[in-house]
């Protein structure tokens, strides 16, 4: 194996030293031959009382749960404020955090709420958004009421400090969601005129009339900040790395496109000229119709992509890696005529390519990134990941078609890369083995040189399989180490309603699972537990 440098990076090539030497040149060095692992579990998947899972103590509880079973990484979804569909993937905003996240029992221990506000009656094992949202925007309201009264005066300067330091984005995200109330949730586009074009009378007089809701909108945003800032602190005491994931488009319905239309391409109503999508490929016949505006790469570059950083910076906040969705996007992206009925229709368009990691590394002086380059990828996508050592995604599910070179076979992988059983857009490994072909299933268990198994084997076998491989980390979500099967999927690509709900009671949470990965982990040599020094590492290195 190579000797590694960069975020789990091999040595680069001559030439690849001589286009990114200057990129590289302030990233530190990481341990040689880096070795860890991870679960991937959302944060709404957490065991909770409330109804969807939050940054309190059951946050805390899954921390100390990794950490006991020898565990280096949590992954989660995007952190954002959710729009349609519920999904992270379109969020209200890049830079504010999903309110419904917040503890109420982190309210209560706080003072600002009483323990007979949060009496809920919820399934364990769903979101019920539709009973979850005014639940909580009835305590995040009781909460401010008391906050108002003079109920924990000690945190009222902390908190005109935090609206002070994010006026950058608050201002204009508050707004916006007082706004959204006003019109009952309505696209922005459909607001009135001179609100969509924001003319200053217009937002000034709207700023004195939701006084009230957008001072409830900036607490929420302190409280929820707060509270990851107390999660990430617990993380890294217990040597838990956070991954964060950053979508690379925004949602056509947020407060980022409504605050700064220069840096999309829109028309002079402010609609999209061009919506975002891929084509057809393993998860859709018709390609995926994601009605994302596309950036004006002209305009960011101009700036130096200072909204692009900003945004980087606001996630890495709170988490220490960042998983760049969609990552071929910044090679070329799929662009869609707006009012197409699908996806085929669209061509490609080119990204802002190196310049924008060069802006990137110049400003934050590390890329401290994983590279989601799945679908169609080309040689083009492939070169900007490794010119800048982005450690690239491997997911097992897709690796058993029958070809030797399939890049997903582990003998395939190079040490810069992540593997995972399957990601949020995968079935259970459980469920994909139980709807998978003949042919693949002989090919699996041809590929471990075993007798075929039964469904319940699969998963575990494909854990044995990522966490020995040679990738630098390997992750399963929480349902593969269960071994769940038809009915655990958190989401299916395509489909607008039903996703984003699956959640896991604590019940369900074995401590024999556990221990078995205490044990897969240490046999495979990736295994930062109790009594096992920890190397000099990620976390350290960016953090």
């Amino acid at each position: 194996m190579s000797q590694d440098l960069g975020v789990w990076g091999r040595a680069p090539s001559p030439v690849q030293a001589e286009q990114s030497s200057a990129a590289l040149s302030s990233v530190p060095p990481f341990p040689p031959k880096y070795r860890a692992s991870g679960l991937l579990m959302h944060v709404t998947s957490l065991p909770s009382p409330y109804g969807i899972g939050d940054l309190g103590s059951s946050a805390f509880t899954w921390v100390d749960r990794l950490h006991d079973a020898g565990q280096s990484w949590w992954q989660a979804l995007p952190l954002g404020p959710t729009g349609y569909g519920n999904s992270p993937y379109q969020s209200l905003s890049s830079f504010a955090g999903n309110a419904l996240l917040i503890s109420p029992g982190c309210l209560v221990a706080d003072g600002l709420l009483q323990a007979g506000d949060c009496e809920s009656h919820f399934p364990a094992d769903v979101v019920d958004y539709e009973s979850v949202i005014p639940f909580k925007q009835r305590l995040l309201e009781t909460a401010w009421t008391n906050f108002e009264a003079g109920e924990r005066k000690d945190l009222r300067p902390v908190y005109e400090e935090f609206c002070a330091q994010q006026t950058h984005w608050l201002e204009d995200y508050a707004l916006f969601r007082a706004l959204k109330a006003r019109y009952h949730g309505a696209y922005y586009l459909e607001w009135p005129a001179e609100l969509v074009q924001r003319h200053p009378d217009a937002l000034a007089k709207a700023r004195r009339e939701l006084a009230s809701p957008i001072d409830q909108v900036r607490f929420a945003q302190f409280l929820l900040i707060r509270q990851a800032d107390q999660l990430k602190e617990r993380a890294h005491a217990k040597g838990i790395g956070l991954i964060g994931d950053l979508p690379f488009f925004v949602s056509p319905d947020s407060s980022d496109v409504w605050a700064n239309p220069e840096l999309f391409l829109l028309d002079e109503q402010r609609r999209p000229r061009f919506v975002a999508g891929v084509p057809p490929d393993y998860f859709s016949a018709q390609g995926q119709l994601w009605g994302n505006p596309i950036y004006n790469w002209d305009a960011l570059r101009a700036t130096g992509y200072q909204w692009c950083i900003d945004r980087l910076r606001a996630l890495l906040a709170h988490v220490d890696v960042i998983r760049l969705d969609h990552f071929r996007g910044f090679a070329a992206a799929w662009h869609v005529p707006a009012g197409a009925q699908t996806a085929q229709t669209g061509k490609w368009a080119p990204g802002p390519g190196a310049g924008f990691f060069q802006a990137v590394q110049k400003e934050l002086g590390r890329l401290p990134f994983i590279a989601e380059d799945l679908g169609l990828i080309t040689p083009d996508v492939q070169a900007l990941r490794d010119q800048f050592q982005v450690p690239g995604t491997r997911v097992l599910q897709f690796a058993f078609d029958g070809h030797a070179d399939n890049p997903y076979l582990p003998h395939n992988f190079v040490s810069n890369a992540v593997v995972y059983t399957g990601t949020h857009d995968n079935a259970t490994t459980r469920e994909w083995y139980e709807d998978l072909p003949d042919y693949q299933r002989q090919n699996l268990w041809g590929y471990l040189k075993r007798a075929p198994g039964e469904g319940a084997e699969a998963a575990p076998a494909l854990l044995r399989l990522a966490w020995s491989s040679a990738a630098a980390l390997s992750i399963a979500p929480l349902q593969d180490l269960l071994n769940l099967g038809r009915g655990s999927r958190m989401n299916v690509p395509g489909r607008a309603d039903g996703n984003w709900g699956w959640r896991c009671p604590e019940d369900m949470l074995s401590a024999v699972a556990f221990e078995w990965l205490r044990e897969l982990t240490k046999d495979s040599a990736r295994s930062v537990g109790p009594g096992v020094p920890r190397p000099s590492g990620l976390i350290e290195a960016v953090s």
